[in-house]
């Protein structure tokens, strides 16, 4: 008889997606483009490089900090533009680091930039290298971490557990049991609503911030504040992308490795779980805020980032 494996929704994406050998990130990476499995905002347009670029500049002017840290680069292909964006003058003086934990990653990155930036595994290394003064950015980073699943059952919430037998799968409710930290629990929703909470991310913010001193960070990823996430979504946002399609429900568990999985992010959580350390000082429709950089034949690039938000956050002592 098969073996019968049970498991938290974020266990499962976590061998998923990062497994070294199987996991997406290791095996599917060059699926990222208009012929893959999906596409990041920085290979439909210059647009969103411009707009960090000038972010930087400004950031580097007031705060006199001169190392950039940009947090899961993928292809390297933002930080790429973004190096070619900045002024000659400045390019030079600039200490750019990119933060990778995958190595399938982290070699295409080394075959674009090369000795132009320094490479790290760890946020930790790159905060130590930095001596704790960086401007740091990230483009769909949290959506890449895994997210636990509940779903509201007779007022109260139960986490939502993955079983396979066979090659079959079947969800299930753990049962009732503390809840991680999240906005979402607070929030009246109606029986049945499921919701997803990035607790993998809360838990990494929590080693490293408060190795940070100074600077900005700037996030941003696909989602909303609380109060606007789940209204039109009452089954969650728990998705998978395979050759550019979108897959819900059970199929999200199938082709394991073989195409990506995410979940929008609640950006009311990343402002509770970093405010010990963190002060939050914008936060923006990423469309509006790259639109003057957009050329006047993008249109389509821009309709496509208006389910993106940008959260800009600096330390509380900075």
């Amino acid at each position: 008889m098969p073996m019968c494996r049970s498991e938290r929704i974020d266990e499962f994406m976590q061998r998923a997606l990062h497994h070294p050998e199987r996991g997406y990130y290791a095996r599917r990476i060059r699926g990222i483009g208009n012929r893959g499995d999906f596409t990041t905002a920085a290979q439909l347009s210059q647009a969103p490089a411009k707009a960090i670029s000038a972010w930087l500049q400004e950031g580097i002017r007031r705060e006199k900090i001169f190392h950039v840290i940009e947090i899961g680069p993928g292809l390297g292909t933002l930080s790429e533009q973004i190096l070619g964006s900045l002024p000659f003058w400045l390019r030079f003086r600039v200490h750019f680091h990119l933060v990778e934990s995958s190595s399938r990653l982290q070699s295409l990155q080394k075959e674009r930039l090369g000795k132009k930036v320094t490479y790290h595994s760890t946020i930790h290394s790159a905060l130590e290298r930095s001596k704790g003064q960086a401007l740091l950015f990230s483009n769909e980073l949290v959506d890449a971490f895994p997210a636990r699943v509940f779903e509201k059952k007779q007022g109260k919430w139960l986490e939502i557990g993955i079983e396979e037998q066979g090659g079959v799968f079947r969800e299930f409710h753990f049962p009732e049991a503390e809840l991680p930290s999240s906005s979402v629990f607070s929030y009246p929703y109606r029986e049945g609503q499921r919701v997803e909470v990035h607790d993998s991310y809360r838990m990494w913010l929590e080693t490293w911030l408060p190795l940070w001193k100074k600077g900005r960070m700037m996030t941003i990823d696909y989602g909303d504040r609380l109060e606007k996430l789940y209204p039109s979504k009452p089954r969650g946002s728990l998705r998978a992308y395979l050759l550019q399609q979108r897959l819900e429900g059970m199929e999200v568990y199938q082709n394991q490795g073989f195409q990506d999985l995410t979940a929008d992010v609640n950006f009311t959580d990343l402002e509770l779980w970093s405010k010990p350390w963190l002060e939050t000082e914008s936060y923006s429709d990423f469309s509006e805020w790259i639109r003057p950089y957009v050329d006047a034949s993008e249109e389509r690039f821009l309709l496509a980032s208006s389910y993106f938000r940008l959260l800009i956050q600096k330390p509380i002592y900075a």
